[in-house]
Formats: structure tokens, C-alpha cells, sequence
């Protein structure tokens, strides 16, 4: 345990350290060394490969951290399975690259013409990162997770801000910038492999017919299976993105970019919760507590969405004076509404809880695989007809939509199946107290001094919370309780 505790504390402080850093590079370093333009062209190559990595992974990451326990030997020859089946999906996924290439050039021709001359780093970064992955899950089969969270989290970061540094003293030009990513994704994955060798673990056997009878198909049907929730979830997180840089411009990407980067602030206590809850929602399954899962369901809710509206309130009554620190913040301060749409969508997630968990190991599974489908086919629609209306915002008012309602279906789901529900007579308390903190703020005057106007709103804010749980709206214990969780959820 005093590993495992170790691991989990570490993890932590990395997982936080990471945010801190991303943070900085985007709502700082990012658009003070580069054009709105060039940063558009820089987050759309990233975005492109990056949604590729699911669809070549094929699930195989999923498969190996639940199949690796069932091996009491053969580990290294699991390994160079796990490699051979990835290479396969980085095959198939460079095939349909180079064969809808035309198509491809044609979707960002028009608006964002930039992106072409950079398309031939996609594959690049895209098979880097699927070796990182691979190796990742491999490295967490051990429970060995603090070193993998500080390379994908912390260093990858730390030589991101390198990289940037060093373009913005203009020793590079910005096309070996675009190069540079390349070193970027390989720098992390020669230190996954540094790792692993020093864990001695790294070996590459390929007798695969030691596996137990079976073994093979079962992990590759369970993968293929998790792939197509996961490549759908991709989907939903960067196709947002890669369609405002080809219907709009990259200059209005950039703008999406920072301002969808300052909303998911607000989920991350979310993330974190949800590590801590699932392995307790798989167990009550397994003994068939399903009293205690609706419990739990209703327990999550009303605990995220108070600390998650609490952050979503602190951002949107500050988000001028967040803006006013933010480089050539005339640029991108016309972002501010998709912060706003993109937290509302947010904050339904929250909401509705740990639908998606419970789904997942119960015996509806499958639903929610349907369900993600469906969601990534819905939001690309939306993106189509809501972006030539509103630009941006039309991106944003998409995914918050789509949030709605796939939360939405799977709450129905849920409830018809199982007579679950996350909401009660606190959710109501809840929000009524979010509704105070966000407008009696709003009847503060303005500060020229944005630094000291910040301040004060947010003391504002963190009173009325406070007020609130002192006279029972919502109790103070329920901040402790996710607080705790958060703490926790490196393991």
C-alpha cells in the first residue's frame, strides 16, 4: 500500500503541475509569441494527429490494462502483440490518409490554406504519439503511473514551452517551429522507453502461442469494442477545432482554442472525482448493490456541481479582467461567449453525474457505446450548420447542445432501466445559490485596476458559498468530501 500511496501522491502533484504549465503556455506563452494565424496552424496540426491516435490505437490501451492481470507470464510477448496490432491501425489509418489526401487539402483550402503545407507532420506525431500510448498502459500494468503522468503531463509540456521559448527569440523560424513538433512528441516516447528499460521491463518476446487458449481474440474483441467509444470521444474533444480552422479561419481557431482551454477548468474536479468512483461502481455491480450505486449517483452529482459551478461562476464574472492579461488580448478576447457555452455544457456533464460510468459496467455497456457514436455523428452536423451562422460561438453552442443532450439520453436510459436518478431537492439548493454568486457580483462597478477587480469578485464569490453553507443551503462537508477525492485521484 505505501507504494501504491506514493505512486498516487505523486501522480497528483504531477497531474496539477501539468495543468499549471498548459495554463501558462496557453493563456500566455501561445499568443505572445505567435500571430493569431500561425497559432491556429500550430493547435490544427496537433489536433488532426491527435484525433487520429484512437482510430490507429484500435482500443488496444483499455485492452491491455484490462487483460495484463490475466497473464502470469508472457508479459513481454503481450507487449509486442499489443505493438504489432497498433502498427497495424497506423498502417491502415497512413492508407486513408494518403488515399482521402486530396479530400483532406480540399476541406482547409479555402479558409485555411496554411494548414496544407504542414499536413505531412500529421502522420509523424500521430504514430509517435500511438508508441507513447501503448507504452504508457504497458508502463500502468505495473502500477507503475507517476513517471508516465510526469512525461505526458509535465515534460511534454515543459518542452512545449522550450520549443516556444526558442521560437520567440526567433533562433528558429516558424517552420522548423512546425518541425520541432516532431521532436516534441519523440523527446517523451525515448523517455517512456528509458523507463521502461530502467524498470527492466522492457523486453520484446514474440511467442504469442503462450497465451491462454482464447486470450488473443478476447482482447482483441474487447478492444475493438473500446475503441469505438474512445475514437468517438476523441472526436467530440478535437473536431471542434480542426472545423473552425477549415469553415472559419485559423486566426478564429485560436481564439476557439484559448477560450475552450479556459472552460474545461471547470470539469476538472469532474475527471478527478470520476478515477476515484469507478472501480467503487464496478464492485457494487458485482455484489449487486444497486440501492448504493443510486446513492452514489446522487452523492456525485450534487458534490460536482458544487464545486464545479463554484469555478464556473469564478470564471465568467471575472472573464474581462482574466481576458485583460491574456497577450493581444483584442484578438482574443471575442472568444468570451464560447467560455461561456462551452462551461454550460460542462456543467451538464457534471450534472448528470456519473451516467456514463454506470453504463459501463453494467450490463447496458454496449448503450453507451451507441450513445458516444451517436454524439460524435450529432456534434459534426451541428458544427456544420451552426458554424456559417454564428462562427465560434455556433462551434460552441454545438457542443454544449450535444453535452445536453447525450447526458440527457443516457439520464432517460438509466432511469427506465434502472430507476436511477442524480437529482434531488439539493440540486435545486445548488443552483439557487449558484444563481446568487453569479449576479451579485455583476452589481459591483468596474475597477480599472483588472488585477484588484478579480480579486475582490472572487472573495464575492467565496463569500456567498460560504454564507451558503452556513445556513444549510449546501453543507460545508460537501467540499471537503470532493476535495478529498481529488487528492486521491492519482491511484
Amino acid at each position: 500500500m505505501g507504494k501504491v500511496a506514493s505512486q498516487s501522491i505523486q501522480t497528483t502533484i504531477f497531474s496539477y503541475l501539468g495543468v499549471v504549465i498548459g495554463y501558462f503556455n496557453v493563456l500566455w506563452l501561445y499568443p505572445y509569441a505567435l500571430e493569431a494565424s500561425e497559432l491556429g496552424t500550430f493547435r490544427t496540426i496537433q489536433d488532426l494527429a491527435l484525433l487520429f491516435v484512437p482510430f490507429a490505437q484500435l482500443g488496444l490501451g483499455h485492452g491491455i490494462t484490462r487483460f495484463f492481470p490475466k497473464l502470469k507470464q508472457g508479459q513481454s510477448a503481450f507487449l509486442s502483440f499489443s505493438l504489432l496490432l497498433a502498427t497495424i491501425g497506423f498502417l491502415l489509418i497512413s492508407s486513408l490518409f494518403w488515399i482521402f489526401k486530396s479530400q483532406l487539402v480540399d476541406l482547409f483550402a479555402a479558409n485555411s490554406p496554411e494548414v496544407i503545407h504542414y499536413l505531412w507532420i500529421v502522420l509523424f506525431i500521430t504514430f509517435l504519439a500511438l508508441a507513447n500510448s501503448i507504452l504508457d498502459a504497458y508502463s500502468r500494468s505495473f502500477l507503475k503511473v507517476a513517471i508516465p503522468t510526469f512525461i505526458r503531463e509535465v515534460f511534454l509540456r515543459l518542452l512545449t514551452s522550450i520549443l516556444m521559448g526558442i521560437y520567440l527569440f526567433k533562433w528558429i523560424s516558424f517552420e522548423q517551429l512546425m518541425s520541432g513538433l516532431i521532436a516534441l512528441y519523440g523527446i517523451p516516447l525515448v523517455g517512456m522507453l528509458a523507463y521502461l528499460i530502467w524498470l527492466r521491463v522492457l523486453k520484446f518476446d514474440f511467442r504469442w502461442n503462450s497465451f491462454p487458449e482464447g486470450f488473443r481474440s478476447s482482447f482483441i474483441r474487447f478492444s475493438l469494442i473500446t475503441f469505438l467509444a474512445t475514437a468517438a470521444s476523441t472526436l467530440i474533444m478535437k473536431i471542434d477545432s480542426i472545423m473552425v480552422s477549415s469553415m472559419v479561419s485559423l486566426e478564429a481557431n485560436a481564439i476557439y482554442t484559448i477560450a475552450f482551454s479556459m472552460a474545461l477548468v471547470i470539469e476538472m474536479p469532474r475527471r478527478a472525482i470520476s478515477q476515484v468512483v469507478m472501480p467503487v461502481v464496478a464492485d457494487h455491480f458485482t455484489q449487486g448493490k444497486l440501492e448504493e450505486i443510486n446513492a452514489l449517483y446522487k452523492q456525485v452529482s450534487r458534490r460536482q456541481l458544487y464545486v464545479c459551478l463554484l469555478l464556473f461562476i469564478g470564471i465568467w464574472v471575472n472573464i474581462d479582467s482574466i481576458y485583460h492579461f491574456i497577450p493581444n488580448r483584442e484578438i482574443y478576447e471575442s472568444g468570451k461567449w464560447v467560455v461561456f457555452l462551452i462551461g454550460i455544457g460542462k456543467l451538464f456533464d457534471v450534472a448528470f453525474s456519473i451516467n456514463s460510468e454506470i453504463l459501463v459496467f453494467s450490463k447496458y455497456y454496449r448503450f453507451n457505446l451507441l450513445a458516444t457514436v451517436g454524439m460524435s455523428l450529432m456534434i459534426i452536423l451541428l458544427n456544420y450548420w451552426l458554424i456559417p451562422i454564428y462562427g465560434i460561438e455556433g462551434a460552441a453552442l454545438a457542443s454544449a447542445l450535444v453535452m445536453f443532450l447525450f447526458n440527457l439520453v443516457k439520464f432517460l436510459y438509466l432511469k427506465i432501466r434502472l430507476s436511477f436518478s442524480p437529482f434531488d431537492w439539493t440540486t435545486t439548493r445548488i443552483l439557487f445559490l449558484g444563481a446568487i454568486a453569479l449576479l451579485l457580483p455583476e452589481l459591483l462597478p468596474t475597477m480599472e485596476n483588472h488585477l484588484l477587480d478579480l480579486g475582490i469578485r472572487s472573495i464575492l464569490i467565496l463569500v456567498i458559498y460560504w454564507t451558503g453553507a452556513v445556513i444549510g443551503i449546501y453543507g460545508k462537508e460537501e467540499l471537503s468530501w470532493v476535495l478529498e477525492k481529488i487528492k486521491k485521484s492519482g491511484s
